[in-house]
């Protein structure tokens, strides 16, 4: 299993960005998925999370309302749209998959973690 995770960068305060996260060697329409993040000197914490068939989803209440995560099962892709960036949402940003059971809010629960990729909202 690989998960590539990548459109981060620096954006100001207000900002959008779009993530994505590149699936590979899995059938993906099995799998639920998940963005995580994690601030410097901060541990991991839930963003998103989305069920294998993309019908059910999760938010942290930190970015709901801002952030909407999507899955395209066809091209094996799960991205998360970003909307009224804060600077409190600068961290790296990674995506998570799980075979079995619903989306999770919980990191134990996945056992596939891409590489992350850092965003950075500037004030």
């Amino acid at each position: 299993v690989q998960l590539q995770a990548s459109g981060g960068g620096l954006v100001q305060a207000g900002d959008s960005l779009r993530l994505s996260c590149a699936a590979s060697g899995i059938t993906f329409s099995d799998y639920s998925m998940a963005w995580f993040r994690q601030a410097p000197g901060k541990e991991r914490e839930f963003v998103a999370g989305i069920h294998r068939s993309g019908g059910r989803t999760l938010y942290a209440d930190s970015v709901k309302g801002r952030f909407t995560i999507s899955k395209d099962n066809v091209k094996k892709m799960v991205y998360v749209q970003m909307n009224t960036l804060k600077p409190g949402d600068t961290a790296v940003y990674y995506c998570a998959a799980r075979r079995i059971g619903l989306a999770s809010r919980f990191d134990y629960d996945y056992p596939y973690w891409g590489q992350g990729t850092l965003v950075t909202v500037s004030s």
